[in-house]
């Protein structure tokens, strides 16, 4: 039986501990290391490259789905899983956006997140109840996005409130790449890139990069890029 190699990350204590004593009792999994915030997940998994981490959404110092996109960015092993306690398909979909191989509800029973580990350790995405190959998740994506288009599109090109200089930051944000990154790319300095995102903020009404990922996609106004998927094969 093939021994699979588990982080579990969490600033509550006594779930940590819940998840990695439910675990503990598979088998074939080990628990390598155990982080209380987001930076002691990564430098962890940095350090031991565990198989899997089981990452909770928000924690301090970096939450989730920032080491997720640092994982991914630094091409490391380690496949991820997100717990969340706010489990929605938009969610789920910007989980995917940062790299993650699976997103689950806190909710989820102990045999479920078993099998989602192990599903995610043989190369398989566990999102919203479903295990999928990367081409079926591709498709699901596809259709999640496409079900959202039809109700916010119009004949032609769809409206949107933003300049091209913006619509291309925009891009870049849904990618995942820093402002640091967007202003190498885009030949501009890093403060006209905050200026940018916060008028594309400003101008969604929303508070943050997430949201207004979120609410660009829903409208289609930018399409799932297909090099922030294939980062993950």
């Amino acid at each position: 039986m093939k021994e699979l190699t588990l982080l579990v990350a969490d600033d509550h204590p006594l779930f940590r501990q819940g998840v990695v004593e439910a675990l503990s009792l598979e088998k074939d999994f080990r628990i390598v290391a155990q982080a209380a915030n987001g930076q002691e997940a990564l430098t962890q998994i940095r350090s031991l490259k565990p198989m899997v981490a089981i990452l909770d959404v928000n924690m301090p110092e970096m939450n989730g789905q920032q080491v997720t996109h640092q994982v991914t960015s630094e091409h490391l092993p380690t496949r991820v899983v997100l717990l969340t306690g706010y489990d929605d398909i938009e969610q789920a979909i910007h989980a995917v956006l940062a790299g993650a191989a699976g997103y689950c509800a806190k909710e989820i029973q102990p045999e479920a997140l078993a099998r989602t580990v192990r599903a995610v350790a043989d190369g398989k995405f566990a999102i919203a109840g479903n295990i999928f190959t990367k081409r079926e998740l591709d498709a699901w994506i596809d259709d999640q996005m496409e079900g959202a288009r039809k109700s916010y599109s119009e004949p032609g090109l769809p409206f949107h409130p933003l300049s091209d200089r913006e619509m291309e930051v925009l891009s870049c944000v849904v990618r995942g790449m820093s402002n640091k990154e967007i202003a190498n790319l885009l030949g501009i300095s890093h403060q006209t890139v905050k200026n940018h995102v916060t008028s594309i903020l400003r101008k969604f009404s929303v508070e943050d990069r997430t949201q207004a990922v979120v609410y660009a996609l829903k409208r289609g106004w930018v399409k799932l890029q297909d090099s922030a998927i294939k980062s993950q094969e």
